[in-house]
């Protein structure tokens, strides 16, 4: 029973994992395409906004699922 409920927990995390990493693709490569259109001239600099954009949205995503995953918890001052 209890391998049952690690299962169910481990695709809750993955179900979450996805999403998360789905939607802050897709609203940072909009961030950077909306920059790119705004600040650069050329379609080789908007391409390299769109993919910084979105580089950052997978390493965000990342960040927070592996630290999920592992279980951390997040660095925050605890007041006394």
């Amino acid at each position: 029973m209890a391998e049952s409920k690690e299962i169910h927990n481990l695709n809750a995390k993955w179900d979450a994992f996805l999403d998360l990493g789905v939607r802050r693709f897709v609203y940072s490569s909009a961030t950077g395409a909306l920059a790119g259109l705004i600040l650069f001239r050329s379609p080789a600099s908007r391409w390299a906004s769109i993919a910084f954009g979105a580089g950052i949205g997978i390493g965000s995503a990342y960040t927070e699922c592996s630290q999920k995953f592992d279980g951390a918890e997040t660095l925050v001052a605890k007041e006394e």
